[in-house]
């Protein structure tokens, strides 16, 4: 008599569990679509963060030649700085 009590009083949280465990693989192909198309893709803020890099890059190393060609009394090299 004791053990239906208990699985009578066990039989609402199993469900539950089972139901939540339900959900979770119907909307596992979803969730790894998503993650892979947003590893995928760039964001225009990514894009403008890698240009902004880029073009600060650039600039530090035009300033770099010109102060080792004013060093060096030549003019300077802005070649060097491409890539």
């Amino acid at each position: 008599m004791m053990r239906i009590f208990i699985a009578v009083a066990l039989a609402p949280m199993l469900s539950g569990c089972i139901a939540q465990t339900a959900i979770d693989i119907v909307t596992l192909p979803v969730s790894a679509a998503s993650k892979t198309v947003d590893v995928l893709t760039t964001s225009q803020s990514e894009a403008d963060e890698k240009r902004g890099r880029e073009i600060r890059k650039r600039e530090e190393c035009t300033a770099r030649e010109e102060r080792r060609a004013q060093r060096e009394e030549r003019a300077p090299e802005h070649s060097r700085c491409e890539r």
